[in-house]
């Protein structure tokens, strides 16, 4: 799996993208705003945590093709759950998270992109079988 290829290669970019400002929204949250939403700003730096991994899995072509499918699979699962969460308990979430509603902040992005990344995944997978 060679991130070289056109999709593959926008895929890792956005996933940087994401990584990066997660992270960075992620440590202000954690310093600056922690005492308001503790669960959403836990959450954050999770995701941030995630986003991080999946990108460099994802950077790493077939050798990080397992962790990719783990990482990919395991954002897929928290947006969910914490998308349920948010709209179930909104007072836990002060401001949106990256997460939240379904990433409903992020333009869905957040749902979407770990859903394109697995079928990426898997129909490159399929190409080189």
């Amino acid at each position: 799996m060679s991130t070289q290829l056109g999709f593959g290669r926008l895929l890792v970019a956005v996933y940087w993208v994401f990584a990066v400002s997660a992270s960075a929204r992620a440590i202000y949250q954690l310093i600056k705003e922690f005492p308001e939403a503790p669960v959403a700003y836990s959450l954050s730096a999770i995701a941030a945590a995630v986003y991080v991994v999946a990108t460099i899995a994802l950077s790493l072509g077939i050798r990080g093709r397992r962790l990719a499918l783990l990482a990919l699979g395991f954002e897929l699962a928290g947006v969910l759950i914490v998308g349920v969460m948010s709209l179930a308990l909104p007072e836990l979430f002060a401001h949106p998270s990256v997460w939240s509603g379904f990433g409903s902040g992020y333009g869905y992005v957040p749902l979407i992109l770990p859903i394109v990344g697995l079928i990426w995944l898997w129909r490159h997978r399929a190409a080189n079988s």
